[in-house]
């Protein structure tokens, strides 16, 4: 994995807003950066992150299969008692998922390490899937990169080919809440996926979901809602005032029930328990179970259900804090891992997302920061193979 700098397209900006692309800067600061770009070879890829994000996939599948059947693995992850025969129910019936992202960190020739599993509500999709591969055919097209580089990228495809395997008469709702440019922008592009995929669409925020007769869910025009995906994390569904109502099972929601073994941090040390040594993992332990750091080996605190790096704190081994971030997840049960530290690019620390579709491994998507904690603004970087 080498970066180099490349050059920036002409009107970048009017291109990301003809593309939907609203989020490009953030904060009056730079999301999307092609002024970099990463290159691999295909080994790289498909020994590296390709095989590792398989079969750490299926490694997760196996604690979900533990942990419905397991009241205290339920308990160390902190989810409501009054969901886990519905989640089990949705593991045992196997109601279908569409996708997630595994965060790995990766230096030099040693195999990647899982830092997190984004299950639920994956950010960076759109920019990962679309927007990067817009970059591709323009960089090979103006010579900025080979005229016969790759990029390690099938995620639409598979989108396409998932949401056709899904397919139903009934419409499939798209939600997420209002106020978030990025989340409505990954939202509309996976109903334009489905759309291709010859589903019927409509789009609902998810203030705008009604209550209905007996209990049903309903839109705007008081049509009751059968099928949805929400970008919208299942611990706050859990937590809502209409919470309760997942317990029926009357909606086939994506991502389903059972994603929140997955999307939770402690499956970081269960699949540590289940796994030990585990080439691509980090030891990882509950908090009040006995420490599995090394002497002398700095660790990060995790809440179980902290999004967007909020709320992770690194410790040196002295207990003392080398950085940490603020967030709104301060007051729930943590786990900790075994720190391993991003590999720095100049004065940029690098992450690698790895998405799986479908239960296969079809893409990457790296995130840069200037500090060692990846957040939702850190700069997407492209990249290709060649």
């Amino acid at each position: 994995m080498l970066r180099h700098d490349v050059p920036v397209r002409p009107g970048l900006d009017k291109l990301a807003h003809q593309h939907g692309f609203d989020f490009h800067i953030i904060d009056n600061e730079m999301y999307w950066d092609e002024r970099r770009a990463y290159r691999f070879t295909l080994r790289q890829i498909e020994e590296q992150i390709e095989q590792p994000t398989t079969e750490l996939h299926q490694m997760c599948l196996d604690v979900v299969d533990r942990a419905v059947n397991d009241q205290q693995m339920m308990e160390q992850l902190a989810i409501p008692p009054l969901y886990w025969d519905a989640i089990a129910q949705s593991w045992h019936h196997r109601d279908p998922s569409l996708y997630g992202r595994m965060d790995f960190v990766w230096c030099g020739q040693a195999p990647v390490k899982l830092l997190e599993y984004n299950a639920d509500t994956p950010t960076s999709l759109y920019e990962s899937s679309y927007f990067q591969w817009l970059w591709l055919e323009d960089a090979r097209n103006n010579g900025i990169i080979p005229r016969n580089a790759d990029q390690y990228n099938s995620i639409q495809e598979r989108l396409i080919a998932r949401f056709a395997e899904l397919c139903s008469p009934e419409p499939l709702y798209f939600c997420c809440c209002e106020g978030s440019n990025e989340d409505r922008t990954t939202v509309l592009y996976l109903e334009d996926c489905a759309r291709q995929a010859g589903q019927e669409t409509q789009f609902l925020y998810m203030e705008d979901i009604g209550l209905g007769i007996g209990g049903e869910l309903t839109d705007l025009e008081d049509h009751v809602i059968r099928r949805a995906f929400k970008l919208y994390p299942l611990e706050w569904m859990m937590r809502d005032e209409n919470g309760p109502l997942l317990r029926k099972r009357r909606q086939q929601w994506y991502e389903p029930l059972w994603k929140s073994v997955l999307s939770n941090k402690g499956l970081l040390p269960l699949l540590w328990r289940f796994n030990p040594n585990h080439p691509n993992l980090l030891p990882a332990w509950f908090d009040g179970e006995k420490s599995l750091s090394a002497p002398g080996e700095s660790v990060v605190r995790k809440p179980l259900f902290s999004r967007e790096g909020g709320n992770i704190t690194v410790l040196d081994s002295q207990q003392h804090v080398i950085t940490q971030t603020d967030g709104n997840y301060g007051s729930e049960p943590v786990i900790y891992q075994s720190f391993k530290p991003l590999p720095r690019f100049g004065d940029s620390y690098t992450l690698i997302g790895s998405w799986v579709i479908d239960d296969e491994a079809a893409g990457i998507g790296i995130r840069e920061d200037s500090s060692l904690i990846t957040k939702d603004t850190s700069r997407f970087v492209p990249h290709y193979i060649g």
